[in-house]
């Protein structure tokens, strides 16, 4: 006769490799907060519903209470044999305060109880991701007002195209991360749907009341079919696609960042706290936290793929597959929260070489669109004009030299249209201030989101407090 908690039918015990094979304890123990939390709305909505005594819905609550204090202080061994988080606990409890412990699991399965602490989780995680999200966009925001004067080249396929301002760039991100925020009040928004009480599939022959379990754990709304409840892990999926995002942002970050310290670029110098050297090669600084994000992207859309694969061919309701939801999922979150905090050290603690920058736009082309944009606002077509700048690139590549140094003979021979104030349309400064179309590079633009760019935090950090508040 099998030992297990759902051994009756069972005339033999679980061969051990098996046991080991479909044990999930390893991994969602972490879940256990959840799980207790879950239990403790349960048992007060049986009593309620005079399921089960009063006296024994203290009891389970006093029990799972103080095993929840064991595991919170480590004090509390997991057993494998026991295959999850959910039997471990109900075991303890069983254990603690004998008969009324067997009780707490009536109308309810493991399915509607394992989908309940997953909502209940990734619902927690999603508070905490936005929580760090804002961090970096705090971050970024402060140092592209630190450096909101620096004038760096701008590039199109890796080539200097044209100047812009460095905070324009980092807000670039901040945009970016704005819409990721919004991905995760999506997520957010879909695990708030309370799924307990949909039983093993088909819902419970007991009179139970699943509006007041949502009610003690603070979630929005429950699910109205009991298949989708057991079943559905959109969610998950929908955290792990914006979280693949949400890396690929910063993956794009990394790179700039990894480009912008090294020699060829010196843009920037980042904290040495944020850097490590070589075990050969004493002169190396290498960036290797912005390597590791941009390496560990890989990972986080290698468990998107993993989760979409698992689901597209499961019949409803709950089959085991389901239970590799969780270690990517783990995983994910991981990593995200990590990325997120270092990004916002990095941000903060790297210097910007603004000499550097300024050679880079002065000691190039970059102002060759403006070169052509004078001469239209001189009254030559655009075609044209776009043809003698480019003559004007060529022949100062023939005399090795830059724009700047051209003298205005050579200007003119090339249009009549050309005096003086073409030195002064194609600095780097003009270049720059005069891009001051809405969303442009000019300071005033940059001014306008920046402004914006904080009162989008302040909405974000609202939404924070308000996800923070429905905390159970």
């Amino acid at each position: 006769m099998s030992e297990k908690l759902w051994g009756g039918r069972f005339a033999k015990s679980t061969d051990e490799m098996i046991n080991e094979f479909q044990a999930s304890i390893a991994f969602d123990k972490r879940m256990y907060r959840e799980d207790i939390l879950g239990s403790l709305a349960h048992a007060k909505m049986l009593a309620a519903c005079g399921i089960i005594t009063a006296e024994d819905s203290e009891a389970i609550a006093e029990g799972l209470k103080e095993i929840l204090a064991q595991i919170d202080a480590g004090q509390f061994d997991f057993d494998l044999d026991l295959e999850d988080i959910h039997m471990n606990i109900e075991k303890r409890l069983t254990d603690k305060i004998g008969e009324a412990g067997g009780r707490l699991h009536t109308a309810r399965s493991r399915n509607d109880q394992v989908a309940l602490d997953t909502h209940l989780y990734v619902r927690r995680e999603v508070a905490a991701v936005h929580e760090l999200l804002v961090e970096l966009q705090t971050a970024i925001v402060e140092t592209a007002e630190k450096y909101r004067e620096v004038i760096m080249p701008g590039y199109t396929h890796l080539q200097r195209a044209q100047p812009i301002l460095f905070a324009h760039h980092l807000l670039a991100y901040f945009a970016m991360l704005v819409r990721d925020f919004a991905r995760f009040q999506g997520v957010y928004e879909r695990a708030d749907i309370m799924p307990l009480g949909a039983g093993a599939l088909a819902g419970t022959t007991f009179h139970i009341d699943r509006e007041m379990v949502a009610r003690e754990l603070n979630f929005g709304s429950l699910y109205h079919n009991s298949l989708d409840a057991v079943s559905d892990r959109d969610y998950i999926m929908e955290f792990l696609a914006a979280a693949s995002i949400l890396m690929v942002h910063l993956s794009r970050l990394s790179e700039e960042t990894i480009l912008w310290c090294s020699r060829e670029f010196s843009f920037v110098e980042l904290d040495d706290a944020h850097c490590t050297g070589s075990s050969m090669m004493p002169q190396k600084k290498n960036p290797d936290v912005s390597e590791l994000v941009r390496g560990k992207t890989g990972r986080v859309i290698g468990h998107l793929m993993a989760m979409l694969t698992t689901v597209k061919g499961l019949p409803l309701a709950y089959n085991k597959d389901l239970q590799e939801d969780k270690e990517g999922l783990f995983d994910t979150i991981d990593t995200v929260k990590f990325s997120l905090a270092v990004y916002a050290r990095i941000i903060r603690g790297m210097k910007v070489r603004e000499e550097n920058m300024r050679r880079a736009v002065t000691e190039d082309f970059s102002g060759a669109t403006d070169l052509a944009d004078y001469l239209v606002k001189k009254g030559m077509p655009f075609r044209e004009a776009h043809a003698v700048a480019g003559r004007a690139v060529h022949d100062c590549l023939g005399k090795n030299i830059w724009l700047k140094d051209m003298s205005l003979a050579d200007f003119q021979a090339l249009s009549p249209l050309f005096a003086e104030d073409v030195y002064e349309a194609i600095s780097p400064e003009t270049c720059v201030k005069n891009r001051n179309s809405l969303g442009g590079t000019s300071f005033t633009q940059v001014a306008e989101q920046l402004k914006t760019a904080k009162e989008l935090i302040k909405a974000e950090e609202n939404i924070v407090n308000e996800e923070s508040a429905k905390q159970v």
